[in-house]
């Protein structure tokens, strides 16, 4: 596991855009973290890094954004139940050989591939964070 250091969430997004470059087709990528961690902010960074130029929102209402068919961003925050998830047809999008992003992935833990990557965004001030990846 490696550790990067940000001071500022200028550098936590140029760490993402960076990222994204290790990431390839059919990846799916677990954003761990508490609440205003920024997960959302590492996705837009992803996004971002892709080439993806439409703006980035948090999914939490609408539970998966599409982003120009290329990344598909999930927030499980509000999902109740696994068979919840499974109805709404969340574990069809990671078969379709896309990048996946999903917060809160512990809540539908049984959908998900099993050569999942992860990111874990912990708060160490209010705009550093240790990103574990």
């Amino acid at each position: 596991m490696a550790v990067f250091l940000s001071g500022s969430e200028e550098e936590t997004y140029r760490w993402a855009k960076d990222y994204a470059k290790t990431l390839a087709q059919g990846d799916t990528v677990l954003l761990h973290g508490e609440m205003g961690a920024g997960k959302t902010h590492i996705a837009k960074g992803i996004a971002k890094g892709l080439g993806i130029s439409c703006e980035v929102t948090s999914p939490t209402y609408a539970y998966i954004n599409d982003y120009e068919g290329r990344l598909f961003h999930f927030d499980c925050y509000r999902v109740e139940s696994e068979e919840q998830a499974f109805s709404l047809g969340f574990a069809d999008y990671f078969d379709l050989g896309k990048i996946c992003l999903v917060e809160w992935s512990e809540h539908i833990a049984r959908l998900l591939p099993d050569d999942c990557k992860t990111v874990e965004i912990i708060k160490r001030g209010e705009t550093a964070r240790e990103i574990r990846f």
